[in-house]
């Protein structure tokens, strides 16, 4: 999971490189950013359900190689620009299906009868966690190599490399833990080493009734999990970086470590939230990304590169309560033989937030960026409203 945050973000701190030194338009590089999106979702969609199949492990390591070969096709970009397209394509192919197994991996290896946590939603929380590890060191790393290293944007991508191959070692030693193949193969499952005395979570509810409260509380969240902090490190620097002449990709890595980090500051949070109603971390989370998005508006109005900073702190935060309420709500919904294909589609759902920079951009032909800023702000606004209308009324009861 921190090999995959880390290889969608090594690229985003780059961004002002790839404009500065191979010519590249901002439209070109938002597309370049966006087209992520295109593999991903295949990637996620196909993921989940091979590793309910097929199981766990076959599906991180080849999201893994998958993962690899993007970023060799990036690191030939300086040299054969077309080769940044399938990149990052392949990019999002592999982040896709390594989010979607890797995700339900954590969560069945954190709970009985392989691991400790009291929860479904504690274990789930895990893997936003290690996510947002990736997230807040992928980019920096890529940005502090690219300001000092030769070769910037050869160079900024080794780490990726030796990252991955340390993650398929680590994997090679975790258990299977599909419910399929595990029952096919009963030695392929670890002997539990729970006490007697934690509680095993209750049987999810029919895939019926989570289908609909999918719908109702979780679908209008996802998207803002990667709207917002997409806006924080791939367009606020962009709008705000006019006198950091030679230190604007390095801002640009502080920001994409900003952004992640403060979502995993934010974990504890989360917790209380969410042990005192389960649509307390998503509304708070919502409220963050809303203040955000009206300081960033601020921030652009006036060029404060500063200001800039703080409102992806707020994105951030957002973000890790929104990701950390979305997780566990799957974790809660989702019966364990469909677990890995509704984390997919919350996964999916997530990722167009993706597009938002891309979006943002061809805005600004009719609008000022602080105007759509605010605009923003207020759709978050909006679904706020709609996510804790919904989720304080009493469900209507089932018809015959």
């Amino acid at each position: 999971m921190t090999a995959s945050g880390w290889s969608a973000n090594q690229f985003s701190s780059l961004l002002g490189a790839y404009r500065t030194d191979l010519g590249l338009t901002t439209a070109t590089t938002t597309a370049l950013f966006a087209v992520y999106v295109l593999g991903l979702i295949p990637g996620l969609l196909l993921g989940g359900p091979l590793a309910d199949r097929r199981g766990r492990r076959p599906v991180v390591f080849t999201a893994i190689a998958v993962s690899v070969l993007a970023t060799c096709l990036l690191m030939a970009g300086p040299t054969a620009t077309w080769t940044l397209w399938p990149g990052r394509f392949l990019t999002g192919l592999g982040a896709g299906a390594l989010l979607t197994a890797g995700s339900v991996w954590i969560k069945e290896l954190s709970t009985p009868p392989y691991g400790t946590a009291a929860t479904p939603g504690a274990a789930a929380r895990r893997a936003g966690l290690f996510l947002s590890a990736g997230f807040a060191s992928g980019g920096l790393a890529a940005a502090l190599i690219a300001q000092w290293a030769p070769h910037p944007m050869i160079t900024a991508y080794l780490p990726h490399l030796a990252l991955s191959a340390t993650a398929a070692l680590f994997a090679a030693h975790a258990p299977e833990t599909s419910p399929a193949r595990t029952a096919a193969h009963p030695t392929a499952a670890r002997t539990p080493t729970t006490p007697a005395s934690v509680p095993v979570p209750a049987p999810a509810p029919a895939s019926g009734g989570s289908g609909a409260a999918f719908r109702r509380l979780v679908v209008p969240v996802a998207p803002w999990v990667f709207a917002a902090p997409t806006i924080a490190f791939a367009t606020l620097p962009g709008l705000v970086d006019a006198h950091l002449d030679g230190w604007r990709t390095v801002y640009a890595g502080v920001a994409t470590a900003v952004t992640p980090g403060a979502g995993l500051l934010v974990a504890p949070l989360a917790r209380r939230l969410a042990a005192r109603h389960r649509i307390a971390t998503a509304a708070t989370g919502l409220a963050a990304i809303a203040l955000g998005l009206l300081v960033a508006a601020l921030a652009v109005a006036h060029t404060q590169p500063a200001v800039a900073l703080a409102a992806a702190a707020l994105l951030g935060a957002g973000y890790g309560l929104c990701v950390a309420y979305g997780l566990t709500e799957v974790a809660a919904l989702a019966p364990a033989h469909r677990l890995a294909r509704l984390t997919a589609r919350f996964w999916a759902l997530c990722y167009l937030g993706f597009i938002t920079p891309y979006a943002i951009t061809l805005l600004t032909h009719a609008f000022a960026p602080p105007v759509i800023l605010t605009g923003a702000a207020a759709l978050a606004v909006l679904t706020l409203v709609t996510v804790v209308y919904r989720g304080t009324r009493r469900p209507d009861p089932p018809t015959a």
